[in-house]
């Protein structure tokens, strides 16, 4: 089967990142959602310049991992519980889901054993939606105090998982309040701590979050085509 529609896509995708305003210049990261997709199609989309994957569950990395193409980085995107962390510390390069000290605690544990320094993002739940993951945004600065102590983590930045709505004005200002608080990350002066990810924006609504400050963004559908659940 041939894939050249992922070169199309993925082209198109970057054309109109590269053509949104942003508030500042930085380059952004498209992350390849591969959630049910198998390794041929992935590797396929490496080739024609995907450069991150993002798995939503650990054992889906752990089928994978091998058969796809080594240089990809890959990101945990979906909840990570503590007691699947020990299956992926040596396999992925962000965790972009911590939302606790317990998993903070563990993945240092982990890291630590294998003398690793894992690079992380906080996960915002910044519409309080009790169905998502994720701090408040008031919890942070007490997790980044507990983080500040765990040497074998990093923190690169905040990930959001937006709203499913077609309200673009209730999108855009949950972005603003994500760049508001991802600004805010320097000023802790913490070693361990960087402003350098703001993770938020999938297929449906990628453009406005560049817009408002993302430096990944995670596409699965737009780039892959829709996802067969059976």
């Amino acid at each position: 089967m041939a894939y050249e529609y992922l070169e199309t896509n993925i082209q198109q995708i970057r054309e109109a990142i590269d053509h949104v305003k942003r508030p500042w210049t930085h380059p952004v990261t498209l992350i390849g959602v591969t959630k049910t997709y198998e390794a041929d199609i992935i590797n396929a989309s490496i080739t024609y310049g995907i450069q991150a994957i993002g798995e939503n569950k650990v054992q889906e990395i752990m089928r994978k991992y091998e058969d796809v193409e080594k240089g990809v980085e890959w990101h945990l995107i979906g909840h990570l519980q503590t007691n699947k962390v020990k299956y992926i510390i040596d396999k992925v390069d962000l965790i972009q889901s911590v939302d606790s000290e317990k998993l903070a605690l563990e993945i240092e544990k982990r890291a630590a054993a294998i003398q690793k320094i894992q690079n992380i993002l906080i996960q915002i739940n910044i519409a309080g939606e009790d169905q998502k993951a994720g701090i408040a945004p008031e919890d942070l600065p007490a997790l980044l105090a507990q983080i500040a102590q765990m040497p074998h983590i990093r923190v690169l930045g905040l990930m959001n998982i937006g709203l499913f709505t077609e309200d673009e004005m209730l999108l855009r200002s949950h972005f603003k309040q994500m760049r508001t608080l991802f600004e805010t990350l320097p000023g802790y002066g913490y070693s361990n701590v960087t402003a350098s990810h703001l993770s938020m924006g999938m297929s449906g609504d990628f453009e406005l979050a560049v817009a408002e400050g993302a430096t990944m963004v995670r596409v699965g559908t737009s780039i892959y085509g829709q996802r067969n659940y059976s």
